[in-house]
């Protein structure tokens, strides 16, 4: 062992690329900063986040030449960290789905948390825990004048301010067309008051988890620079956004500045954007911490905002796996669910509400870190759609001064799971003369996975897209990039 220690140290016999990839969990440990969270009843608490870390392993050690680089992964609203960016299942052509494995292998050490309230992270049992926190019956209103009108179960009413996303009466839901309340499992057809009347958290929440796991990856991935990337998927992105705002008023200026200088480059995918600046009323609706999606829920993130023919886009057994590894992360929730009590539960993916602010023109006006936004125009989820990254692009300053660099990468036949999403028939050949981004000439497109997973390693390692750290390209339904207008 000391012998190849030396070689490496020599650079004789060592690695110039990695030979393996290594895997593991670990949790991060700390206590919940008074006033951070809506309800202060769990100030002070003790809490943990999970991380999952999948990393490059060179069996004679790494060349000295080799930099070590590092990226921290941040998840959306409903598919936690390790689910999003490291799923098992196979592509087409023997490749991989996996974010993670595929960076690991291009020689970067990745981390993807689960952020404070997902997966096996803490969700605290008056919090996510009980299911008598998600949502109850709504107020009654006053037919003739629309007035809001005094509750009248003893269990208690609810308000929300996005229906589509935290819907009201989750604990109940027997009008619904899916089963994706709890009636039957857990209640016993027995709503509950709540245990926590407030949303489970607000944006600074997690920015608190990130600032924590970007000094934690570097401290054990030791990059070169002595930074990170950082990349925020879905809601992940306004979380990113949100953590690189110098002007952040609920800290001091240098301690925001201090966080911003360990980014190296940033990247934004379908990344949600817009709102406010600040948190307008951090007790205000939706006055329930947990909601709750079932498997049509999680198979949502594919649709299209247009009936595009985009073959082979859902690659089959894709689904399914998103699924089943969100139930491995469900420690409550895999138990919920299902109308039938003759039936075992069919398992329910829990999510917080949240206040949702701080990523927005005023914030990107101020972002000085080298920027990627990455859109799939056939996003069905984002509410703004397939122009949420061109908004992205447009709000960031114009280079040189003061950003460093800018890029937006718009990708055909992609939805809002690019990151999952393959292509299939004739649709994936380029055209005679031309090469998919990322590919070997002559292959035909895998799909928009290949090209997020090229265009990380890409911006990671060089900072440009397709050799260019400034400009706005498509991707095409064969997988070829081309400048944009």
């Amino acid at each position: 062992m000391r012998a190849k220690a030396n070689q490496a140290k020599k650079g004789q016999g060592c690695d110039q690329v990695p030979t393996g990839v290594a895997t593991e969990d670990y949790w991060l440990r700390f206590r919940v900063p008074p006033g951070l969270m809506p309800d202060r009843q769990f100030d002070g608490r003790p809490a943990k986040l999970q991380v999952h870390r999948v990393r490059p392993v060179y069996a004679n050690g790494k060349c000295p030449s080799v930099p070590t680089q590092a990226v921290v992964l941040i998840h959306g609203r409903t598919v936690t960290g390790p689910v999003a960016f490291d799923l098992r299942a196979p592509a087409p052509g023997g490749d991989v789905l996996s974010v993670q494995e595929a960076l690991a292998r291009a020689g970067i050490d990745t981390f993807a948390p689960s952020l404070l309230g997902y997966g096996k992270s803490t969700r605290f049992d008056e919090g996510l825990n009980d299911p008598g926190n998600a949502s109850l019956r709504g107020y009654p209103t006053d037919a003739a004048t629309g007035a809001v009108l005094a509750c009248p179960h003893t269990e208690g009413c609810d308000r929300t301010l996005i229906p589509g996303i935290n819907p009201l009466d989750q604990q109940g839901n027997q009008q619904g067309t899916t089963p994706v309340g709890l009636w039957i499992h857990p209640l016993a057809k027995q709503r509950r008051a709540h245990s926590s009347k407030f949303r489970f958290a607000r944006t600074d929440v997690w920015v608190r988890d990130i600032d924590q796991v970007i000094a934690d990856a570097i401290e054990r991935a030791q990059p070169t620079d002595g930074k990170v990337a950082l990349v925020g998927y879905s809601v992940g992105g306004q979380h990113v956004g949100r953590t690189l705002y110098a002007d952040n008023p609920n800290e001091l200026l240098d301690e925001r500045d201090q966080v911003i200088e360990k980014v190296s480059r940033v990247v934004f995918l379908n990344s949600l954007f817009g709102g406010p600046t600040e948190d307008p009323d951090p007790f205000g609706r939706p006055t329930f911490p947990l909601t709750l999606n079932d498997r049509s829920g999680s198979d949502a993130l594919w649709q299209m905002s247009t009936a595009a023919a985009c073959t082979g886009r859902i690659i089959p057994g894709t689904q399914k796996q998103v699924w089943e590894q969100s139930m491995e992360h469900e420690t409550v929730g895999r138990e919920w669910g299902g109308d039938d009590a003759n039936q075992p539960p069919i398992g329910l993916n829990r999510a917080p509400t949240f206040s949702g602010y701080g990523w927005n023109p005023v914030v990107a006006g101020q972002l000085s870190t080298p920027t990627l936004v990455m859109q799939g125009l056939e996003d069905g989820v984002l509410p703004t759609g397939k122009g949420t990254g061109q908004a992205i692009y447009n709000a960031l300053p114009a280079s040189p001064w003061p950003m460093a660099s800018k890029v937006l990468v718009q990708v055909e036949c992609a939805s809002h799971a690019l990151l999952w999403e393959g292509c299939a028939g004739n649709r994936c050949k380029p055209a005679s003369g031309t090469t998919s981004y990322g590919g070997k000439p002559g292959d035909p497109w895998a799909g928009p996975h290949a090209t997020l997973k090229a265009a990380l390693i890409e911006w990671i390692k060089s900072g440009t897209f397709n050799g260019a750290a400034n400009g706005s390209f498509k991707v095409n339904e064969s997988g070829v990039a081309r400048p944009a207008p």
